[in-house]
């Protein structure tokens, strides 16, 4: 399992930086993905990242979030910024495939996840 950490209540407008540590055998060789579910909606994928920094976003947090890897540390990171209510949901991440369609379909198990709160 990967554990998500770094959500919060943050205003709209602001920013978060959430976290997911993996161990170096599953984040050397994995596409890393970061997903999320609000309230009463399905799961779905906020972005993703290849091994070679390919990365990929929803529509609806383009131009805001930005995702990212440190082979150091084993590490993703989802940089949020320009925060709205409608970002509110548990954030999860996860190891992904690509298919060829371009569809990151999530592959490891789900970890507890971190919420993310965005309200004045």
């Amino acid at each position: 399992q990967l554990q998500a950490s770094g959500g919060g209540l943050v205003q709209p407008g602001g920013s978060l930086r959430l976290s997911c540590a993996a161990s170096r055998a599953i984040f050397s060789v994995n596409v890393m993905a970061w997903y999320r579910q609000a309230p009463g909606k399905r799961r779905e994928l906020v972005a993703g990242i290849t091994i070679n920094n390919i990365t990929k976003f929803a529509d609806s947090v383009k131009d805001r979030f930005t995702i990212s890897r440190d082979k150091d540390r084993n590490t993703v990171y989802l940089q949020m910024n320009s925060l709205r209510p409608e970002d509110t949901a548990v954030y999860y991440c996860n190891t992904a495939r690509i298919f060829g369609s371009g569809d990151y379909v999530p592959f490891g198990s789900w970890g507890q996840g971190t919420l993310v709160t965005v309200s004045s």
